[in-house]
């Protein structure tokens, strides 16, 4: 081989493979795709999906429960965090409950469902006894418990419905019942009916509508006949629009849907045409956090009902996409925790949450969008309401549970904790670490090395 001009010989070069065309490798979108896939389907991903969009939702909630609720505290001659400071109280014990329920097995779940049933029957029966109960906006479902604290039982009654009929759903299914019709329905429709019919008594059809959903998300993933799913919900839709029928404030609100102006009469549509009013203008990134013009007494409930609409005029577009992505993508975990469980309990629990969640934001955001009747529901986790905080956290720790308990999250856990703790143990810290690190350079001088 010839030598180069310095006496040196040259110096070889790799030679270069040419890209095979369409590979990961060469093409950024077919790579960012695979790695988002890949990411997408980790173990821990519904795990952690629950966990950060449950947080964010119920932070940014906080934040807008506080710009919502200034003005009302202020005309109720009340200090601007009055409600922001409730609201940060009951996530506060919300964050416990959540904890609590995450570290929480399986068994203790169960152990709880006929407890919890028990405790929110007693406490929606409690609603109706005179001097009791409290009517709030014309439903009598309050319990006045110290001071300016009320509670709402029936919120408590999603969550033993979810948990009692999950336990309930399980054993049969152990015991190879469901394949009976009269199994699958008994004694879970009474039960659910008795609910339905002491949330009625105070006339609270939202709440209502929102355990019907639940009630519906049992019976499909219990595996009812198309025919028995039908008929049963051609039942609940006949007394639903009984109920709606006889009733002209029900009536008014189904006649609000679409409105773009207030009326007269009964059907004014006041709080659903300004809540129109206040997502149109917010723009694409929104007028600015407390800048909203609606909230100073034009959009009744800003802080509870409509606080999306506030969302929308403060925030905007992007505000408003990023909460549906938020819902979105616990919904999509809640999904993935039940379809992939081969536990009964977990999947029929799971599912019941996801149900209940997504049906009450749909129901929520569809009324402020105008496109569904204003039912008087909370968004979940996001709007005022201790009440509803508090059993919604104790679901979100459920599904974060479930998603922990999965085979290959709790390897992939204990992979990672015993991984942890070898890098601790193969590494030493504090004083030891320094004195070894002084020895090996007092060597280092006596052996003639700088």
């Amino acid at each position: 081989m010839p030598g180069s001009r310095t006496g040196r010989p040259p110096v070889q070069r790799a030679v270069r493979k040419p890209a095979v065309p369409g590979t990961p490798g060469e093409n950024p979108v077919v790579r960012l795709f695979t790695r988002t896939r890949k990411a997408w389907d980790r173990p821990l991903t519904a795990y952690y999906l629950i966990l950060g969009g449950s947080l964010l939702i119920t932070v940014l909630g906080l934040v807008m429960v506080y710009s919502a609720s200034q003005i009302t505290a202020l005309q109720l001659s009340l200090p601007g965090s009055y409600f922001f400071r409730k609201q940060a109280v009951a996530a506060l014990i919300g964050a416990a409950l959540l904890l609590a329920a995450s570290r929480m097995p399986v068994k203790l779940h169960r152990a709880l469902a006929y407890p919890i049933l028990a405790s929110a029957v007693f406490l929606m029966a409690l609603v109706q006894v005179p001097g009791i109960g409290v009517a709030v906006n014309g439903n009598q479902n309050w319990i006045s418990i110290v001071g300016p604290f009320q509670l709402q039982p029936s919120e408590f009654g999603k969550l033993a419905l979810v948990l009692w009929g999950a336990d309930l759903l399980a054993r049969k299914q152990d015991k190879r019942l469901l394949t009976q019709w009269k199994h699958m329905l008994v004694p879970l429709v009474p039960v659910a009916f008795m609910l339905l019919g002491l949330i009625m008594l105070g006339g609270d059809m939202g709440t209502a509508i929102i355990l019907t959903a639940i009630l519906f998300g049992l019976l499909w993933l219990a595996g009812a006949p198309t025919r028995l799913f039908v008929g049963v919900l051609t039942g609940a839709a006949f007394v639903g629009a009984i109920l709606i029928k006889t009733s002209p404030n029900r009536m008014a609100r189904f006649a609000c849907i679409g409105a773009t102006e207030p009326g007269t009469g009964t059907a004014d549509c006041w709080q659903a045409v300004h809540g129109i009013y206040a997502l149109a203008s917010g723009g694409l990134f929104g007028s600015g956090l407390g800048a909203s013009v609606e909230k100073w007494g034009q959009l009744p409930e800003a802080h509870t009902d409509f606080i999306f609409a506030v969302t929308g005029e403060e925030l905007g577009l992007a505000g408003t996409l990023s909460v549906l992505a938020l819902f979105a993508a616990l919904g999509y975990a809640g999904i993935r925790v039940a379809g992939r469980t081969e536990d009964p309990f977990v999947r029929y629990a799971a599912g019941g949450v996801t149900t209940w969640i997504t049906a009450q934001a749909v129901i929520n955001i569809g009324a402020v969008l105008g496109l569904l009747p204003i039912a008087g529901v909370p968004l979940p986790l996001f709007s005022y309401g201790g009440s509803a905080l508090l059993p919604t956290m104790f679901a979100t720790g459920l599904l974060i549970a479930f998603a922990r308990d999965e085979p290959a999250a709790r390897a992939a856990l204990s992979m990672r904790q015993s991984r942890f703790g070898r890098k601790r143990a193969g590494r030493p810290s504090g004083p030891g670490r320094w004195n070894t690190m002084r020895r090996r350079a007092s060597a280092a001088r006596s052996s003639g090395e700088r």
